[in-house]
């Protein structure tokens, strides 16, 4: 599959923006929204100067794969990808939404993000050196970097509209959200997690930790929302690779953020934008992934 332009920006016309955050657009029509995944791609808080082909429709079709096979489990925001079925004011944008758009239901999304790590990477190891904790629950002492946890753990945190989400404790999120919902959402992000590993590992994937996010709508039934389970929103590292006691290789963009620190960016304004190669090789990532997990070919518009 040959490299598409970028689409770094969208500007529909007769729709409504509702939301731009790091990645996707928002619009609102008729009585649903259109969500927009975008080519932008974010590292260290904040987004690239560089955008990176196809990384957009990554992320919407494989969502669109996750959402359709845990139905099962939980009601998600889902209408439809195929814009012949959108409201007629979204499809004369046809050229811009094929394959990279989603038309969803309308939510009040919940102010705590629902993670589910069933490996020690990322704020999780930091924590772990720290405090020998993972968000409030102990763990065993002398655990590596990557090393599979006991079990898989429930971690909340806050939902961050600029910089870092926050990792917060059980009891931090009850009070957020209510604990009847809180452990409605526990027992949903780790059924949820437990689908997606099944999965990936019959795909020769690890997939270490990932965050999910939930919606309530106007009649109070609980919907998950956003993105489920892409590169950027999930660890997947390579199963034949794995090799605990430190980073892991993987399938997101990492590999923008190795060669950020490699130029020494002090990670403050002015934003680099990044070379041919790394642009490539950071595509070729989200294509693997999207490819292994499937079974199928990204498909172009």
């Amino acid at each position: 599959m040959s490299a598409s332009t970028p689409i770094l920006d969208t500007s529909l016309d007769g729709l409504e923006l509702v939301r731009r955050g790091k990645v996707r657009d928002v619009y609102a029509v008729e009585d649903a929204l259109v969500m927009i995944a975008t080519d932008r791609i974010s590292a260290f808080d904040y987004v690239l100067g560089s955008g990176i082909p196809d990384k957009g429709r990554v992320l919407t079709q494989l969502s669109a794969f996750w959402f359709g096979r845990t139905r099962h489990l939980v009601a998600n925001h889902l209408i439809s990808t195929d814009v012949s079925t959108y409201p007629p004011a979204a499809r004369a944008h046809r050229e811009t939404l094929d394959g990279r758009s989603m038309l969803v239901r309308r939510t009040a999304p919940l102010q705590i993000e629902c993670v589910a790590r069933g490996y020690l990477s990322g704020s999780g190891w930091k924590d772990y050196k720290a405090t020998g904790a993972l968000c409030g629950v102990t763990l065993p002492p002398g655990l590596r970097e990557s090393d599979r946890l006991p079990q898989p753990l429930f971690t909340p945190a806050t939902k961050a509209e600029s910089g870092h989400d926050e990792n917060i404790s059980e009891a931090q999120a009850a009070q957020v959200v209510g604990p009847e919902l809180l452990a409605r959402l526990k027992s949903l992000t780790l059924a949820l997690y437990a689908f997606g590993v099944d999965h990936a590992a019959s795909c020769g994937i690890i997939l270490a930790d990932t965050k999910f996010e939930f919606g309530l709508t106007d009649a109070g039934e609980l919907l998950l929302i956003d993105e489920m389970m892409t590169p950027d929103s999930s660890r997947y590292w390579p199963a034949d690779l794995y090799a605990p006691g430190g980073p892991q290789p993987s399938f997101d963009k990492q590999y923008v953020r190795d060669y950020l620190e490699a130029i020494a960016w002090n990670k403050q304004p002015p934003v680099p934008s990044l070379p041919p190669d790394v642009v490539t090789r950071t595509r070729d990532k989200y294509l693997d992934a999207y490819r292994r997990l499937t079974g199928t070919p990204l498909v172009a518009s």
